[in-house]
Parts: structure tokens; C-alpha cells; sequence
């Protein structure tokens, strides 16, 4: 039995259109069809230019860059020169622009548990919590893995990593000690944030017995943080291992944002692995934080007054 290809009907062509009502058009950033033609072809025509006027009009910067873009393929370099900390743009200059009382975070846990944090709050908890890694040896350039489940706490571990120029890589809580252990290693962490356990689908996943195991073979790891939030038995290692809330208590609120290049490394987000080796993509600050602020303003149009929800599984 054979089958023409023009008989096959194709299910990813989409030549529908939906337009948007006249209200929804003016609030939005980008209002028309027109509008968007025209932003698209300055991008186009001048995509330095375009960048460049994106970046001093969106971002905060200690110093401004002296070159926009290094292009030399595969490699690129955005803003070289500039100092920037994402941190800061997340975070103080919304709480110096007025907005400090309002909701940064709004969580709530699997087992019903809730927490608001407001953009002072978090960035308070952020400052303290900088303070609380560089207490430990922490410091700009280190790499420091965050293996934790969907808690309030691994933002503000990315948060304060970010401040301070350490360079986080964030591992899903789903993974086993041996994926861990790969991904600790390859980038030679010496830090690992973690909790006793977390919640999914009713069932405690036991995050802190899955780290133990991982850094028997991890030599580069120092310390190892954990946030208290299934309270189920861990084992512990009074030379190693220290809770999160103990560490906080003591920290000061103090800890201004370190002024880091452009380029300096943001993150390292590893592949699944599931067909090898997992690689590592690294992300740096100032061309990536661009990229995303201009993606939920333009493509996902979010404005001071939504609230953008994300259920995480």
C-alpha cells in the first residue's frame, strides 16, 4: 500500500489569524501588526543599533560597554566592557523605582503551604543570604550547584549567587546521585545548596541523602547548605554540612551587588544526558539578561501589573 505525500495533511501549518480587540491592542507594547513590522526591520537593518538602544533603555549599568557585539562564529560577546549584576536589575532597582511592597513571589507548595515575598523582602533575604555563602568561602568566579525542589529558597540561592559573581548551576531535584555527582564535577562546584527532601506527587524525595552519596566522589566540594523543608532523617556531617536557617540567622543584610563584566559567566544549565555525556551550555550576564527582559516584554507582553504563573512539575 503506498501513499501520496500530497495526501498527507500536514498539522504544523497554521494560516489562521486572531485578532486582538481594540482594548487589548493598546495596552499591549507592541499594538499593531504595522508596529511590529516595523520594530522587526530596524532589528534587521541595524541589529547592533537595535541591541545597543534595548540595552541602555531597558538594563541598569555600574559602567556602559565599549563594544556591543564580538561576533566571531560560533562565539559571541555582548557588551564588552559594560559592568552590570543581574541581581540588581532583578531586584534593587525595582525596590529604588517605589515597587518594594509589591509581590515578587507568590508560592505555594504541594502541601497546600504558602509564602509572598515582596520585591524588599526578597531582596533582603537575597543580601543575607550572599553574606551566608561568602561566610563559607564563597566567592566571585567560584561554581556552586543548586540541587533543591521548588521552594522559595532556590531563588534566592540563584539570586545570591548571581550577587556576589559565583557562577550557579542548577540541577532538577529529580535527577539521581550519579547525574548530580557528573554535573558537580564537570564544573568543579564547591558549594552545593540542597534541603533534607522534597515533596512530589505526596512522596518525600530524599534530596540531602541523594548529595551525600553524589559527594563522596565530588573532591572539589567544601560545604554543603540545606534548607530544612520535609524535616525527614538526614544523615550529617558537622565538618560539611550546615542548615540554611542557621546560616541566615547570623548573616547581615548588607551586600552590595558586585559589579561584574558583561560576559562574566551567569550559569551553567547541563543536558539531560539521555543520549550522553551531559554538556554543560553556559550562559553570561548582560547579552542574556537583555535577551530575556526583551522576551517577556515583547513576545509574552508582561506588564507591571500581570502576574505570570508557572506550575512547575
Amino acid at each position: 500500500m503506498s501513499t501520496s505525500l500530497s495526501n498527507i495533511e500536514s498539522i504544523l501549518r497554521e494560516d489562521r489569524k486572531f485578532e486582538p480587540s481594540p482594548e487589548f491592542a493598546k495596552e499591549a507594547h507592541i499594538s499593531s501588526f504595522e508596529e511590529y513590522q516595523r520594530i522587526y526591520k530596524e532589528s534587521i537593518a541595524d541589529p547592533e543599533g537595535w541591541w545597543a538602544n534595548q540595552a541602555e533603555k531597558e538594563l541598569e549599568w555600574f559602567k556602559k560597554w565599549d563594544t556591543v557585539l564580538d561576533w566571531k562564529p560560533p562565539f559571541a560577546k555582548w557588551f564588552e566592557g559594560g559592568k552590570i549584576n543581574a541581581t540588581h536589575n532583578c531586584l534593587d532597582r525595582h525596590v529604588a523605582a517605589g515597587k518594594g511592597n509589591k509581590p515578587a513571589i507568590i508560592w505555594e507548595g504541594e502541601p497546600g503551604d504558602t509564602l509572598t515575598l515582596t520585591y524588599s523582602q526578597l531582596l533582603t533575604e537575597t543580601k543575607k543570604f550572599a553574606n551566608a555563602l561568602k561566610s563559607l568561602g564563597a566567592k566571585k568566579g567560584d561554581r556552586i550547584a543548586i540541587y533543591m525542589p521548588l521552594v522559595p529558597e532556590a531563588a534566592i540561592a540563584m539570586l545570591a549567587c548571581a550577587r556576589i559573581g559565583a557562577t550557579h548551576s542548577v540541577v532538577f531535584g529529580g535527577f539521581s546521585s550519579e547525574a548530580l555527582k557528573d554535573r558537580i564535577n564537570d564544573a568543579e562546584c564547591n558549594i552545593v545548596i540542597t534541603a533534607d527532601g522534597g515533596w512530589r506527587r505526596g512522596s518525600v524525595i530524599a534530596l540531602k541523602k541523594n548529595v551525600d552519596e553524589a559527594v563522596k566522589n565530588c573532591p572539589s566540594v567544601k560545604k554543603v547548605v540545606v534548607v530544612k523543608r520535609t524535616e525527614n532523617e538526614v544523615q550529617w556531617d558537622d565538618a560539611r554540612d550546615v542548615w540554611y536557617h542557621d546560616v541566615m540567622a547570623s548573616a547581615s543584610d548588607d551586600c552590595p551587588a558586585e559589579e561584574l563584566d558583561s560576559e562574566h559567566p551567569l550559569y551553567i544549565l547541563y543536558t539531560s544526558g539521555t543520549t550522553g555525556k551531559p554538556k554543560g551550555v553556559q550562559h553570561s550576564t548582560g547579552g542574556y539578561l537583555l535577551g530575556c527582559h526583551v522576551t517577556t516584554k515583547y513576545v509574552f507582553d508582561l506588564k507591571d501589573n500581570d502576574v505570570y504563573w508557572c506550575s512547575a512539575d
